[in-house]
């Protein structure tokens, strides 16, 4: 065998089948011998491979690297979406933009506008009552300013964005992980003018420091070209949304976050159109330091209220939540029903909210009541299997088969579970001590319920337990408790 050209050349070569060397720089000999492809196999084909793969080498790993950073990016940019557009599915000849001149005359504009054929009286008079934009760039010395129409002169469009989904859209791209109880709301801030020539030096969040969560632009059907609205978020993500120019169909939109700057490209033909509006995040609900809810309770609901606060002072109170809500108590705590009360469960919250106190929301059943902060744990256990008449561990709370302390209250636990025997409820009951449960009166609260009523609608939620090998559920109400100074 003879060494490869592109063996190392501290490797010496292999012994032909004659037992004699042959020198390096000697052609290449193949033998006609069925043995010599054997022998030869492993250090020609390592050699040959090493040749057939390395001119190929490199453009598959430059492909490779591509490939990689392409996915890094576009899962970067899915990650945190910034900006968003869509189209309103509005005929354009149904929108009428009504404004007021610096004379007092009240205008409108009817659309779609072409300037290039025929350019409405209405347009030259809502530009030239526009002004200058404010613009980060001090060195822009375009020849065309971008413009914007006066807030102090009124101005109507006939299209009430509000009354179409885009703000569910907005939420659902751009706030995916709004807890409930939080709702955004709109309201309009400028009418921006870019006419032929013009472009918008960039908007830097400064400029709209008004407690925004977003910005919505529409574009308002007139003809241009260019003029894309170049979008860029704090870290240097930039995304571009040309629009349609004003063509005949729906209405774009685009919103971004407010954190993110933004800025329109030189128009080259036409005229741009736009209306900037401010998207505002509200907890209109019961959660929040100073909460702004829709709903208010009546004079009579409050008159109500005052004998019993008055004759609860230094103590504490709790009314029972009558609906259900469909949150597991083993796994959030019951303060999460907040955001989602509704009802009189709602009103009742609002109302102590409005007195200035700190009402809470508590997991209670059979008697007992977890702090603020706790769940219902269960830990999977079989809870017969491991109490001491099955010849498990002992449950806490549990010493010689008998429970320490309060006796058994069957109707407490077992109301709901369809008889339980007594090694039962003193499992469950032990099992509600360990999850951090103390007595409504160890907790010195007082239930108060209707006494004319016997079997008042309560909530009711639900934690799994497995009894003797079954699955059971222990039903678990939800307490509102506020104390009364």
């Amino acid at each position: 065998m003879y060494a490869s050209p592109l063996m190392p050349i501290s490797r010496a070569a292999s012994p032909s089948p004659s037992g004699m060397s042959r020198s390096p720089d000697l052609p290449f000999h193949r033998s006609p011998s069925v043995s010599d492809f054997q022998i030869e196999k492993a250090p020609r084909s390592a050699s040959a491979a090493a040749r057939r793969s390395m001119p190929a080498a490199e453009p598959a790993y430059h492909d490779e690297l591509l490939y990689r950073e392409s996915v890094s990016r576009l899962i970067q940019i899915k990650d945190r979406q910034f900006a968003v557009s869509g189209r309103i599915p509005v005929d354009p000849s149904q929108l009428v933009l009504f404004f007021r001149s610096k004379s007092g005359i009240t205008h409108s504009l009817d659309f779609p506008i072409d300037v290039d054929y025929n350019t409405p009286p209405a347009l030259d008079v809502l530009i030239a009552a526009c002004r200058p934009h404010q613009t980060a760039d001090l060195d822009d010395y375009s020849d065309r300013e971008s413009l914007f129409y006066p807030p102090n002169l009124p101005l109507t469009p006939s299209l009430e964005i509000a009354s179409h989904p885009i703000l569910d859209a907005v939420r659902a791209s751009l706030f995916p992980n709004l807890p409930a109880g939080h709702h955004l709301t709109v309201m309009r801030d400028k009418l921006e003018v870019i006419v032929n020539g013009g472009r918008m030096g960039r908007q830097p969040p400064s400029l709209r420091n008004d407690g925004r969560s977003a910005t919505i632009v529409v574009t308002l059907p007139v003809r241009f070209r260019g003029g894309a609205l170049v979008v860029r978020d704090p870290i240097g993500n930039e995304d571009k949304f040309y629009g349609r120019g004003g063509k005949t169909g729906d209405i774009d939109w685009t919103a971004f976050l407010a954190d993110c700057d933004y800025e329109i490209e030189t128009v080259q033909k036409g005229c741009r159109l736009s209306i900037a509006y401010g998207v505002y995040l509200k907890t209109f609900g019961p959660i929040g330091v100073n909460p702004d809810p829709l709903i208010s309770p009546s004079d009579n609901f409050f008159d109500l209220m005052a004998p019993i606060l008055n004759l609860s002072r230094g103590r504490k109170i709790a009314f029972y939540i009558n609906h259900d809500y469909n949150v597991s108590p083993s796994e959030a705590v019951a303060d999460t029903l907040v955001p989602l009360l509704k009802g009189g469960d709602s009103l009742l919250y609002h109302a102590f909210k409005m007195y200035k106190l700190a009402p809470e929301l508590h997991w209670t059943a059979g008697g007992y009541i977890w702090p603020v902060d706790r769940i219902v744990e269960f830990f999977g256990e079989d809870i017969v299997a491991k109490s001491p008449t099955q010849g498990g561990r002992m449950p806490f709370g549990v010493v010689n088969g008998s429970r320490t302390g309060t006796p058994a209250v069957r109707g407490a636990f077992g109301a709901y579970g369809g008889g339980f025997q007594d090694v039962e409820v003193d499992a469950v009951r032990s099992y509600v001590e360990a999850s951090g449960a103390v007595s409504l009166a160890e907790a010195d609260i007082t239930l108060l319920t209707d006494w004319t009523n016997p079997t008042p609608v309560v909530g009711k939620e639900r934690v799994p337990f497995v009894a003797a090998g079954e699955l059971e559920k222990l039903v678990v109400n939800a307490l509102l408790v506020v104390y009364i100074p």
